[in-house]
């Protein structure tokens, strides 16, 4: 059994208000307090990666690069951790070898310490290149089990996968429950079987959207997770990770209790709510959200469904709401039970609303194609053959890594930033370009 103190990954600076606040936090938001949260005591801060980048560009005119920098100038203690879509990157296509190799060695090199790699339908394919570069780059690599429910999936999958993720190198494992789906009981089963499998630190995420994140973890933290993610009081809960100070009040005086004290997060969480207000009125947010225990029905995260009625509201189609609730569980079965998580989460949704507006596969978006070819890897279970005829004719799909059918692209996205008129323009500008071509150019317009 484990008895070594259980640590903390602290997410208010990137899940935490991409949970609850869209993203939207400055990095003027976060430097008051950075170097208390250096000081706390946290095995690392979760502050790069996933929505940040976009974000960065897109809403908050900040360069995502140049806030990686201001982090780690004031974070010279403590690991900043970022999450990796594997070979999606940050963004929602797969791009080519080199510009996933390029991103991840700036990213340590810029200030990143642990790089957390996911893919969205767990083909580790996916994940070698990442993987490989985070290692020769000198980062930790965590490779992620994205949890799920489906007939597909069951525990001895998601401890092979886990296995897998050793092979190709990674230095400890994440559980990544991105919806809240992950049931206390199950949670200390699954960890027990990890653990007896894999001698690797075992690192469990979880949402509280369910609103049963506090207990999955406390029954984890009783079979032996030797790391869990909270974000501190402001940003917890509804859509985000459990309380970081309601944890640390659990475990206190058990052998388990993690090396922080309780009473040096008051003033950080007492300026997080303050920012939490300003953000909420500055960018017209509802932050005010609560749990939704029907994504155990629908296995939808909460936000993503309060986004599609609102797009709904805008259409004059929100009176087919109950009809996309029954949809979307239907699409994924006949998509082979994806996890929902970007993009497969985006990919999902936009198919089912087309369907209950238009009609059953009336209009098939490219992105859904290319979920049937293969594009974006091996899906759990097959898909429906009368969805891949509709889609896709009878166009054979792909079995090798998709990856595999990208050329380099790196220079060509250098070349096409230089006719835009950035013949000087810095690697890490490139990148952004390659990721996020029109944001970024509307980006460098006004600041470069």
């Amino acid at each position: 059994m484990n008895k070594q103190p259980l640590k903390i990954v602290e997410t208010v600076l990137r899940d935490g208000h991409q949970s609850l606040a869209a993203t939207r936090m400055r990095i003027s938001d976060m430097l008051p307090m950075l170097e208390k949260l250096d000081a706390a005591g946290f095995y690392a801060l979760e502050a790069w990666g996933g929505a940040t980048f976009d974000a960065c560009l897109r809403f908050l005119d900040e360069d995502p690069w140049e806030r990686l920098r201001t982090l780690k100038k004031h974070l010279p203690k403590t690991p900043i951790q970022m999450l990796l879509r594997g070979q999606n990157v940050l963004g929602y296509n797969h791009y080519a070898d080199d510009i996933v190799t390029e991103f991840v060695k700036r990213s340590v090199d810029n200030g990143v310490s642990i790089i957390r790699i996911f893919d969205a339908l767990n083909d580790t394919r996916n994940l070698e290149c990442a993987m490989r570069a985070a290692k020769e780059a000198g980062a930790h690599v965590q490779g992620c089990i994205v949890y799920t429910i489906s007939p597909y999936h069951q525990d001895s999958d998601f401890v092979k996968l886990g296995q897998e993720l050793v092979e190709i190198g990674a230095d400890s494992i994440c559980i990544k429950d991105m919806a809240g789906l992950l049931r206390p009981y199950t949670a200390e089963k699954l960890v027990r079987s990890l653990k007896a499998a894999i001698d690797l630190p075992i690192d469990l995420h979880t949402h509280f959207t369910s609103g049963m994140g506090d207990m999955t973890y406390l029954k984890a933290v009783e079979a032996g997770v030797d790391i869990i993610d909270t974000a501190l009081s402001p940003f917890a809960e509804a859509t985000s990770q459990p309380c970081t100070e309601s944890m640390l009040a659990t475990l206190d005086g058990t052998d388990r209790a993690p090396q922080i004290e309780l009473a040096t997060l008051h003033e950080i969480a007492d300026h997080f709510k303050k920012v939490k207000a300003a953000l909420a009125q500055d960018f017209k947010l509802n932050t005010n959200i609560s749990i939704d225990p029907k994504v155990l029905t629908f296995q939808i995260p909460g936000g993503m469904l309060s986004n599609l009625l609102h797009q709904m509201e805008e259409m004059g189609t929100a009176d087919k709401y109950p009809l996309l609730l029954e949809e979307m569980p239907r699409v994924r079965a006949e998509l082979g039970y994806p996890p929902l998580v970007t993009p497969t989460s985006q990919i999902i949704a936009s198919m089912s609303v087309l369907n209950v507006i238009l009609g059953r596969y009336k209009m098939i978006p490219r992105e859904v194609k290319d979920l049937i070819l293969g594009k974006y890897g091996r899906t759990p279970a097959p898909i429906a053959p009368e969805v891949q005829k509709l889609a896709i004719g009878d166009t054979p799909r792909i079995d090798h890594r998709p990856a595999d059918d990208i050329p380099p692209q790196l220079e060509k996205f250098r070349q096409q930033l230089a006719e835009a008129g950035y013949p000087q323009a810095s690697i890490e500008d490139v990148l952004s370009y390659a990721i996020f071509p029109e944001v970024a150019l509307n980006f460098f317009k006004k600041y470069r």
